[in-house]
């Protein structure tokens, strides 16, 4: 293989960031040398930003919730939506934000995992008060079904005995 396929690299640790380089190596026909080089130049230039497990969070005993806030926002002449974005992924609470294309909000924020006396100080301590915030909308996540391209929810078995007349 003349040049190294990056994207490849990328697909198979974003499935699986616990391949190894060997690993990949060998799905690529590469050398593992090779494979280890191009992640550290692709970690060096925040392609890869982190490695991350993942977690089905309702299997445990943690009684945390998830929730999303849609915010609606006035845009500052001449800094447009970055320096509101700046404001508000800078709390520790956020774990994603994203600007928004349609619809009736401009942000949507994705909260860390919390209680629902945390997530709601967030959002009326800190989320509401920012001066270009409109208004906000949260939205609390019931039931997770699939995340990340992985169904969670099991199939329930009917363990109902069948009655034969």
């Amino acid at each position: 293989m003349d040049t190294i396929d990056r994207n490849k690299i990328l697909e198979y640790l974003e499935k699986n960031a616990k391949l190894t380089a060997k690993e990949i190596a060998s799905m690529l026909a590469l050398t593992e040398q090779e494979v280890e080089n191009e992640i550290k130049v692709m970690e060096e230039e925040q392609l890869i930003c982190g490695y991350h497990a993942f977690i089905n969070w309702d299997k445990t005993e943690d009684d945390k919730i998830s929730a999303l806030v849609e915010l609606k926002v006035t845009p500052q002449r001449g800094m447009g939506y970055d320096s509101i974005a700046k404001k508000i992924y800078k709390y520790a609470e956020v774990e994603s934000l994203y600007l928004m294309s349609a619809g009736g909000y401009d942000f949507t924020v994705i909260l860390k995992k919390a209680t629902m006396r945390e997530i709601a100080n967030f959002v009326t301590t800190k989320l509401a008060v920012i001066e270009e915030v409109r208004s906000t909308s949260t939205h609390i996540v019931l039931t997770k079904y699939k995340e990340f391209g992985i169904a969670l929810a099991e199939d329930k078995k009917d363990k109902r005995m069948v009655i034969a007349p």
